[in-house]
């Protein structure tokens, strides 16, 4: 998606300093618009990125917390020294939620 947000960016920077260039006298006041052009579709990208990079981490401290609340749960059911046919089929339910819920975050562009 960041990708087209930055072709959409950039097709809309090269389309207003062509028509800036239109009349055929590129002014003081031309240039300067351009560089501000310029400027909002950097900032526009670099948003982008650091956006990018702080759903990474996010995904990835969900990832760990889900893994490590499954642990958890698991090491409790096994405390009692009998690990039943119940908190085998709990273990398993943990493990589906846990993997159903990094998918979901996937999809949803959380990654």
């Amino acid at each position: 998606m960041d990708d087209i947000k930055e072709g959409a960016r950039d097709l809309q920077t090269d389309a207003k300093q062509a028509w800036r260039k239109a009349d055929g006298d590129e002014s003081l006041g031309d240039k300067v618009a351009n560089a501000g052009d310029e400027v909002r579709e950097q900032l526009g990208n670099a948003g982008d990125e650091v956006r990018d990079v702080a759903d990474d981490s996010t995904q990835d401290m969900k990832r760990e917390y889900r893994d490590s609340e499954n642990d958890a749960k698991a090491a409790a059911r096994k405390s009692d020294g009998d690990e039943s046919l119940a908190d085998h089929a709990a273990n398993v339910g943990d493990e589906i939620r846990e993997q159903a819920g990094n998918v979901g975050d996937e999809l949803r562009g959380d990654r």
